[in-house]
Order: structure tokens, then sequence, then C-alpha cells
């Protein structure tokens, strides 16, 4: 709703927390679908989680953001472990051992979270908002 004295909009509480599950849902697809892109969609909702987290300060929606952050962040590393042994091509068969288990661990951290979000939970427990 607009504010007549200086023409800024205004969000409500129940607006912003609507709009921020919305968002939250759309980044957790785009990780789910980052297999079918190359990972073009991880970094597209990497970008947004970066930008959008503040706006989640003191909600549940902080905890799916640092969530998603931090499962983004591991695969790249898992990833690059990954390829330095497919590199070293003796160990081939280890490369592919890592980037196995990365795409569970990752479909874990996509489900876990988009669960955890249908059920309006935080993905910490010991954190309370």
């Amino acid at each position: 709703m607009a504010n007549d004295y200086t023409g800024q909009v205004t969000i409500n509480d129940s607006e912003r927390l609507g709009s921020l599950r919305k968002l939250m849902h759309i980044l957790y697809a785009l990780y789910a679908i980052f297999w079918l892109t190359g990972g073009v969609t991880a970094l597209i909702a990497i970008i947004v989680d970066y930008v959008k987290r503040d706006d989640a300060r003191g909600t549940l929606y902080a905890s799916h953001f640092a969530w998603q952050i931090r499962s983004f962040w591991w695969s790249v590393a898992w990833a690059i472990l990954g390829g330095v042994f497919f590199v070293s091509v003796v160990l081939i068969p280890l490369a592919i051992a890592v980037w196995s288990v990365l795409s569970l661990w990752m479909l874990y951290r996509i489900v876990k979270g988009w669960l955890y979000l249908n059920d309006s939970k935080p993905m910490y427990p010991e954190q309370s908002f």
C-alpha cells in the first residue's frame, strides 16, 4: 500500500513473509533442476540467495537462505575435488564416486530443505525466530 506522504511503497509483515516463502520455493526449484541446466540455475539461485537473505533476517526463512548458501559452496568444493581426481586420470573412479555422492547429498539437502519449508520449519531448530 502506498504512503500518501512519501510515495514509498510499504509492505506489511504477512505480505513480506508470503513473498519470502514463494521466493524460497522458487529457489529450491532452481537448485532441484540444476542437473538439467548444467548448473546455470544454481548460479542464478545463489545470486538471489545473497541478494535477498537480508530481507529474511529474523524470520524462519533466514535459515533456509543459510542452508542453500552452505549447500551451494560445499557442493562447489566437492565438485572441484572430484575434478582434481578426474584430471589425475588414475583417480577417475574416485572422481566418479565423489560426484555420485555429491549428487545424492545435494538431492538430500534440496528435499530436506523443501520439506522443512513446506512445513514452515526453520532449517536449524535451535534458532528461535
